[in-house]
């Protein structure tokens, strides 16, 4: 080597804000969609535009979602069984879902996202008292979150009505509900009676009334969530098992991947299959849930 030239350096390797770990990809229309707002995902189910979701739990694979198009990621409590290996979400802790919300916070930031991003209150942070669910959804909140999702019906509205009056977006979840499986006797379709139907749609409406602006339907009839959908005026509907009358649809992102470590539910369906990578089964999901071609009520709901 000639004494003129400079001996390399890490610099000549990696220059200005590159990292060599965990390399984000750039949107594939960077300028073409504004970043997700409450105002926003309430004219998108005003014009009957369906709302995508998929669950992310660190700042790579969020990253990837919301450059494919997905507009929401919920950083669900479904991690402690695809992430921990549990059989249930009951064993996953508010500080777990602090930690992956501020991870998927910070992927989102580092790749300058759009997405909305919503944090799980897990088993146990909510249930005590409407001040134990203030702290909890705080915790989520300044880690990055811009809304908090939590389960049930009857008390939770009172729930509901108190975080909304301080400024915390909520999204509600009726139907099966992961964290009460035990109560409810196992991963069952809900709504089935006439009885147990007009009390989702009830619970639905005194939700929506509490101040709700989002609710998962997880596990109901599709003829049940879209009655449920057309009732309620403000407050769109994420389902899931749910059929394809909701204003949105979300997966847990291992499921629409092929990657399961148990049976695969008959909701899902493996975009892998038509994606070929990543980013492209998150494209193809959220294709499909755009033009109507999932969920297939024949194939996907009951």
């Amino acid at each position: 080597m000639s004494n003129n030239t400079p001996a390399p350096t890490t610099a000549t390797v990696v220059t200005g804000s590159a990292t060599p770990y965990g390399t984000l990809p750039p949107a594939s229309t960077p300028s073409a969609r504004k970043p997700l707002s409450l105002p926003r995902l309430r004219e998108m189910h005003a014009h009957g535009e369906k709302i995508t979701m998929l669950t992310a739990y660190d700042a790579t694979f969020a990253a990837v979602a919301d450059a494919a198009g997905v507009e929401c990621i919920l950083v669900g409590d479904s991690l402690g069984m695809v992430c921990q290996g549990l059989t249930s979400t009951v064993g996953v802790t508010l500080e777990t879902m602090r930690h992956h919300t501020e991870c998927v916070a910070n992927g989102l930031r580092r790749s300058q996202a759009t997405a909305w991003l919503i944090g799980d209150l897990p088993f146990g942070s909510y249930q005590e008292s409407k001040e134990q669910a203030l702290r909890s959804a705080t915790v989520l909140m300044q880690a990055g979150a811009h809304m908090v999702k939590l389960e049930g019906g009857g008390w939770t509205a009172e729930v509901v009505h108190f975080l909304v009056e301080r400024g915390i977006p909520v999204c509600a979840h009726l139907g099966l509900t992961p964290q009460t499986v035990h109560a409810l006797g196992g991963y069952r379709v809900q709504g089935k009676t006439e009885e147990s139907a007009t009390v989702m749609r009830r619970e639905a409406s005194a939700l929506q009334d509490a101040g709700a602006s989002m609710m998962v339907l997880e596990m109901v009839p599709a003829v049940l969530s879209a009655e449920v959908t057309q009732l309620l005026t403000h407050c769109p509907t994420i389902g899931i098992g749910a059929g394809n009358g909701t204003a949105g649809q979300v997966l847990v992102l291992h499921d629409m991947l092929g990657m399961n470590l148990g049976k695969m539910p008959k909701f899902v369906r493996n975009f892998m299959d038509d994606g070929h990578s990543v980013r492209g089964a998150m494209e193809a999901y959220v294709r499909a849930v755009k033009d109507g071609s999932f969920p297939v009520n024949a194939t996907h709901a009951w």
